[in-house]
């Protein structure tokens, strides 16, 4: 049996900052080619687990992949409600609010809130789960989507982007400095554009 190289995970710079739900969603990115998806194999699922702070699952198999691109798919579908966005490709295709809001609690119903004591004082909450393994983890990243989903998540303003984000900034509108930057170069553009159409156009109306 020969053993499997490992894959290089295709994905655009994700700071750690970004919960590991919103970092599940952005495994659909674009550039400017097309549109990309970074759960295309177990192999992919194994290396993403990883990067996001899941631990390394090497046991993966091919219904594990299926109930992380479903939750992938669901926290898209609710991200795109909550944020009114009507980005092209942003949306997965064939699933309602509804059938992805079922999807999501299918996951957190497999979690029941505790308090422990936290080291140094005081209380903090944890997240039990009756999985194990990857499923546990998916668990739990369900219930960061389900928070997620009610605090000041963002679809990204960027030319092309497909990026969600929690704003950490009340003026943020874009998931990274390199769409800003994108942003406001379409947008000189569009005003030099504008500017300079706006007076031949006027010359044309007088003749």
């Amino acid at each position: 049996m020969t053993e499997e190289m490992p894959v290089e995970l295709q994905v655009p710079v994700l700071y750690p900052t970004q919960p590991r739900a919103v970092r599940l969603m952005n495994t659909i990115w674009a550039d400017r080619r097309s549109v990309h998806d970074s759960l295309e194999s177990v192999a992919h699922l194994r290396a993403w687990a990883e990067e996001a702070g899941l631990g390394r699952h090497q046991d993966v198999d091919d219904h594990d992949l299926a109930r992380a691109r479903a939750l992938r798919d669901a926290l898209r579908r609710l991200a795109a409600d909550v944020t009114g966005d009507s980005r092209p490709h942003s949306i997965p295709e064939g699933i309602s609010a509804e059938m992805a809001l079922a999807v999501l609690n299918e996951f957190v119903s497999h979690c029941t809130p505790v308090l422990r004591h936290r080291r140094g004082g005081g209380y903090a909450r944890e997240w039990l789960t009756d999985c194990s393994g990857l499923q546990r983890e998916l668990n739990l990243v369900a219930w960061e989507g389900a928070e997620v989903l009610t605090q000041e998540l963002k679809a990204c303003g960027g030319p092309g982007c497909v990026l969600y984000f929690v704003r950490d900034h009340p003026r943020r509108e874009w998931c990274s400095e390199g769409c800003g930057n994108r942003a406001r170069v379409a947008r000189h553009h569009r005003r030099n554009k504008s500017s300079h159409e706006g007076p031949a156009t006027s010359r044309v109306a007088d003749h």
